[in-house]
C-alpha cells in the first residue's frame, strides 16, 4: 500500500525500553479533495531514511498496516492499528538521497558504428569464447 502526500511534519527519532527500540513519525497530508494528515511510523533501522526529506517535500511513502490486541487490567480487550513506512520517495523528480539522476539520452548513431563483416568460418566445435 502507498500513502502520497506534502509532508507536514517530522519527528525526532526516540529510542524505547532496555533493548533501544527507535521510532519516528512523519505526518503527510494528503492531496485529495478533503485532505488528510496521515500519521506514519518507521521504526528501527527505517527510521534513517527520513534524514534526506525536509518539510514541504511532495512523497509517496510505502506502508503496511499493523494492528494489535490488548487486555486492559479490568479485562477489556482493545484494538490498536498503526501505519508503518518501509520505503520513501521524493515526487518532485529530484533524486533524493544519493540517488543518481537520469543519463541523457544517447545518439546512438553517433556513437556505434556496425561491425565490420567477416568472411571466416568456424569449424565444428571451434568458438571464439576465452573459457
Amino acid at each position: 500500500m502507498e500513502v502520497q502526500g506534502k509532508i507536514k511534519l517530522i519527528g525526532e527519532t526516540k529510542e524505547y525500553g532496555n533493548n533501544g527500540f527507535r521510532k519516528r513519525e512523519v505526518v503527510v497530508t494528503t492531496n485529495e479533495q478533503y485532505p488528510q494528515p496521515i500519521m506514519v511510523e518507521f521504526v528501527q533501522d527505517k527510521t534513517d531514511l527520513l534524514n534526506n526529506f525536509s518539510v514541504g517535500q511532495d512523497v509517496k511513502i510505502s506502508i503496511n498496516l499493523r494492528g494489535r490486541e490488548w487486555t486492559n487490567p479490568q479485562g477489556e480487550v482493545k484494538y490498536f492499528n498503526s501505519i508503518q513506512g518501509w520505503r520513501i520517495e521524493n515526487m518532485a523528480g529530484a533524486p533524493a538521497g544519493g540517488d543518481m539522476p537520469p543519463m541523457p539520452p544517447m545518439d546512438t548513431e553517433a556513437t556505434f558504428e556496425a561491425a565490420p563483416a567477416t568472411t571466416e568460418t568456424k569449424t565444428e566445435g571451434e568458438d571464439d569464447l576465452p573459457f
